[in-house]
């Protein structure tokens, strides 16, 4: 965990939500009055972001005492309990709907996953994430990805150089990319991972011939030319299958024998799962 990175998100969000103050507890609530709540799990699933929220419940209030009971990668059901919190009940109030908005989203990315890599256990394919993600959550949403049992793809733009069709017809084709990519980080004296999108067998022969990569990207192949395509790699290069791929047809595309799977849909339209925090 990034604890500044992590620590720079809570106090926005808390900044977001809390503003001049919770004014609907201070109004109700008299000051220094203790209480209790517990983390009731509503939807059978994978458990992520309890180590998010710790970190929370600290920045809220140090004085709460947070009793974890189940840890990041469970396996949860309907009405097992995540966690207690006891203390100020001001301060619970603040931390609760940061804790669930996390714990939720995080949770309901790593359940995916992990229902998506239990449908490729017995394949040599992992399952990668993308930059599909939601705008100041993509660290969330990536550490959600590893705690469900897939593996992150770049971070952003600034940690791999993946070069993507519109790069390749900017740049006046896949030779031009290559060699201003290769020069472009001698020249910066950066080493960096090179992958490529291709879109035909065609684009792929021109990388083979080319080479100069780590990775090829098979984009929108069908089942037919992705096979012939990992056939003429033939393991000189990793291999990454993407494009309208989901869990009725992901086993489909690992067969083909790539190495990975990249699925957008790990991030940008999965569903929440279902938590409350409830005083008792």
């Amino acid at each position: 965990m990034d604890i500044q990175l992590i620590h720079q998100f809570i106090k926005n969000a808390l900044a977001e939500d809390v503003g001049d103050g919770d004014h609907t507890s201070l109004s109700t609530i008299p000051e220094g009055t203790q209480g209790k709540a517990k983390l009731i799990i509503k939807e059978d699933g994978i458990l992520a972001g309890m180590e998010l929220a710790l970190e929370i419940f600290k920045i809220v209030d140090a004085d709460l005492q947070v009793n974890v009971l189940l840890q990041d990668g469970a396996e949860v059901k309907v009405g097992d309990i995540g966690l207690t919190v006891s203390g100020s009940t001001h301060a619970i109030l603040i931390a609760e709907r940061l804790v669930l908005n996390c714990m939720q989203r995080m949770s309901g990315i790593a359940t995916k996953t992990h229902h998506i890599v239990s449908l490729l256990k017995n394949t040599k394919t992992k399952i990668l994430d993308t930059r599909k993600t939601t705008p100041g959550l993509r660290y969330l949403e990536k550490w959600a990805v590893r705690i469900g049992g897939g593996v992150n793809h770049r971070i952003g733009l600034y940690d791999m150089i993946l070069i993507k069709d519109n790069h390749v017809d900017y740049a006046g084709g896949i030779s031009n990319a290559i060699h201003s990519t290769k020069k472009y980080l001698a020249d910066h004296h950066k080493s960096l991972q090179i992958e490529i999108e291709v879109r035909s067998i065609e684009e792929l022969s021109q990388v083979l011939a080319i080479g100069g990569v780590d990775r090829i990207m098979l984009d929108n192949f069908s089942f037919e030319n992705l096979k012939t395509a990992v056939a003429l790699i033939d393991g000189r290069f990793t291999t990454e299958a993407s494009g309208g791929i989901t869990e009725d047809n992901v086993l489909a595309y690992a067969a083909c024998g790539v190495d990975f799977i990249s699925m957008g849909a790990l991030t940008h339209s999965v569903k929440s799962l279902d938590f409350s925090l409830k005083a008792y």
